[in-house]
């Protein structure tokens, strides 16, 4: 009697097609091109998942750069004075503490400050 992959590759199957629910045409409905996209996506997942952070860390400087120039520091003077002052805050909260509590963010630009004086 001839031997078929039966309830496996019906299971195998249909965890293929379940992650790739919502994909258009042939992407979500043919076996092959569903294999293709999957690797694909998982590709792109794994390498934006880095370059994510990378972005963040750009918006983070740029917001810094914006609210330090609006108090009279460019951002790598403010950067080289919070080295300077010890203060060890990262970028993200810099940046979170210059939009929501712009009186810290002062009191952390005028210490900053003090220190470039010294």
């Amino acid at each position: 009697m001839r031997a078929t992959k039966g309830a496996a590759r019906r299971q195998s199957k249909k965890r293929l097609f379940k992650r790739a629910k919502g994909y258009v045409g042939g992407r979500g409905t043919l076996i092959r091109s569903v294999k293709e996209t999957l690797v694909r996506s998982g590709a792109y997942a794994f390498r934006d998942r880095r370059v994510k952070k990378r972005e963040f860390r750009r918006l983070w400087i740029t917001r810094l750069n914006a609210a330090t120039r609006m108090h009279g520091l460019r951002y790598s003077e403010f950067i080289h004075g919070l080295k300077k002052a010890g203060i060890e805050m990262d970028r993200k909260t810099l940046s979170e503490m210059a939009i929501h509590d712009e009186l810290g963010f002062k009191a952390v630009v005028d210490k900053v400050k003090e220190a470039l004086a010294a």
